[in-house]
């Protein structure tokens, strides 16, 4: 296709979250769907978080009344008590875990989906500025990055703070001097953390910036595999890729090396914690302050309440993570959608034909025109001809009666209706087009064809392949109609690819039929069969023809001559040879050449 393309750099500047917040409170309003699995899942939080907690209580009852005593029935008797609170602990967090992990899925499948979705309301335009490497990054790792956080750390985060506040409860009643004792460091901990995640958080959103790069940089470089070879080009992509990669170690080292001091930092500050406590409970208990149990209570207490505090720093790195996938996602979702129908806009059953161009300008980007002051009238049923040079505009003027794009100024009706008073699906359902760049989707050649027109019977398939001449080397194939291709249809020659999008267009039999180049991967003998059949579907309804071969226009009712944008010349075949002008020159030079 000619189109002009916007830029397709990759990367961009590097900034910090714009909205934390926002995207937080967007991903609880997806996951607030589930609010019955969530409550659930909370109430066996609590449940698990209160038995872990009575724990290090009956334990120091345990060494005060039975061990130090030496009632072993006594002991033997809490110690079975201890291994069904353990067993029942260990039954509410695997539930717990089951359910979020459910609640997870279905709020990942739910993102997923919208995001999706937004991908098929969004227009050409947007897709010409990004490469399709970062928007698959989007929809693939960005997610999962969210899907492991919503999995893992949500529900942990919950237990972590309720585990952090029982424990608190119970240490004050058990003894407040020792709880004061092991509290002092807390803010320690806190001071570090906030300043580790403060400071990581610009490298996690770098990370997924770059993961997105290299993601793009793989998938054109897989797509553009042959070309890469045909000009010796391996050594400079080792190279383009050798330098992403490497931007993408550094920014994942950056995020991960910072992350990385929480741990050990936290496990420093729970040993000092922990020496705390048990060196001022050694002379509590001297002075009879305190008793062995009551500091053995304190000492798994203080494990306690130091590991979830340090889960919950590690948890905190794993949502910078996940609240930058989250934005890039949401950020895809945000975008305005530049095409959508007017209020009102109607619905036909079917178009005469009448195609007319009034005063059109448009560009792809600002300041750059495409097409000027392009101004023609189609009457139903003529078949129009576009020539010109490689990117004088003609596909363009294609794109914008498909309304791929919007126009800048001017009108183009159908039917003496300005496209726009119509449905977006509609008006593009009543047109056939054929490009010259086909694409066909993995499965049988069957299915592709019938893409078309999804409710054709196989027979009407089959007839649609014989008008395209596609039928003669469909049958040699192993599996004839039911032979599957792969996704773009690679295992296929490219004159085989255009014979089945061919096909494609005469099965849909729209009101409008489009040919962009379509035969022109295609030989001359089958080019001749092929045009028999194009000349016949297009009987009775307004066709247009993109031709760089212009021995094929010969016969177009109207032959429009675009060069720079501008529409220099129009009229028949023999018309614009008599005029000696640009279309003359462009035919003779076919055949001097």
């Amino acid at each position: 296709m000619e189109r002009a393309r916007g830029p397709r750099g990759f990367g961009g500047p590097i900034v910090k979250a714009k909205d934390r917040k926002g995207t937080m409170k967007r991903i609880w309003r997806y996951m607030e769907k589930q609010k019955i699995a969530m409550i659930a899942s909370i109430i066996f939080v609590v449940i698990s978080t209160l038995l872990n907690v009575l724990v290090p209580y009956l334990m120091g009852v345990i060494i005060d009344h039975y061990i130090i005593p030496k009632d072993m029935a006594g002991t033997l008797r809490l110690l079975v008590w201890l291994a069904v609170i353990y067993t029942t602990a260990a039954i509410f967090t695997w539930l717990q875990t089951f359910l979020m992990v459910r609640v997870s899925l279905k709020t990942i499948r739910h993102i997923r989906q919208d995001l999706f979705d937004k991908f098929q309301t969004l227009s050409l335009r947007f897709f010409d500025k990004r490469t399709h490497g970062d928007l698959m990054s989007r929809v693939t790792n960005d997610i999962e990055s969210l899907n492991n956080a919503l999995s893992q750390s949500v529900i942990q985060i919950i237990s972590s703070i309720l585990m952090v506040t029982g424990v608190a409860i119970s240490m004050f009643l058990l003894n407040w001097v020792l709880a004061i004792v092991a509290l002092i460091i807390l803010p320690l901990m806190i001071f570090t953390t906030k300043k580790i995640i403060t400071y990581s958080s610009s490298n996690f959103i770098k990370r997924q910036r770059d993961l997105g790069e290299l993601n793009g940089f793989i998938e054109e470089a897989i797509s553009g595999n042959e070309v890469i070879t045909i000009f010796g080009q391996e050594e400079k992509t080792f190279m383009k890729f050798s330098m992403v990669n490497e931007r993408l170690r550094h920014s994942a080292m950056a995020a991960d090396t910072v992350s990385g001091f929480l741990g050990p930092i936290n496990n420093f500050i729970n040993n000092l914690g922990l020496a705390l406590i048990i060196g001022i409970g050694a002379l509590m208990t001297v002075q009879d302050l305190a008793t062995v149990g009551v500091i053995a209570a304190f000492v798994t207490y203080s494990r306690q309440f130091f590991r979830p505090i340090n889960q919950l720093s590690s948890l905190l790195n794993t949502f910078q993570s996940a609240i930058a996938g989250a934005e890039r996602v949401f950020e895809i979702m945000d975008e305005t959608v530049d095409l959508q129908d007017k209020e009102n806009a109607v619905t036909i059953d079917s178009f005469k034909g009448d195609v007319e161009f009034s005063n059109v300008n448009f560009s792809y980007e600002d300041g750059k025109p495409i097409l000027n002051n392009i101004s023609f009238q189609v009457k139903a049923g003529e078949k129009i001809a576009l020539v010109g040079p490689t990117g004088s505009g003609k596909t363009t003027i294609i794109n914008l009666l498909m309304r791929f794009y919007d126009i800048n100024s001017g009108d183009i009706k159908i039917d003496g209706r300005t496209i726009k008073d119509y449905k977006i699906d509609n008006l593009r359902e009543k047109m056939g087009i054929v490009l010259q760049d086909t694409f066909l989707f993995s499965g049988p050649i069957m299915e592709n064809i019938r893409y078309g027109h999804l409710e054709a019977t196989d027979e009407e398939v089959i007839a649609a392949a014989k008008l395209a001449s596609a039928h003669g080397f469909i049958k040699h194939l192993p599996e004839q109609y039911q032979t599957s291709i792969t996704s773009g249809g690679s295992s296929l020659s490219q004159g085989q690819r255009q014979l089945l999008a061919i096909a494609r267009a005469i099965l849909a039999d729209s009101d409008i039929l489009i040919l962009d180049e379509a035969t022109s991967n295609i030989d001359t003998r089958t080019e001749i069969e092929i045009q028999q059949g194009l000349n016949q579907l297009s009987k009775g309804r307004t066709s247009f023809v993109i031709a760089h071969r212009l021995k094929t226009i010969e016969n177009a009712d109207r032959i429009l001559v675009i060069q720079h944008g501008n529409l220099i010349e129009s009229g028949t075949h023999e018309e614009l040879l008599q005029k000696k002008g640009f279309y003359c020159e462009l035919y003779e030079s076919q055949f001097t050449s």
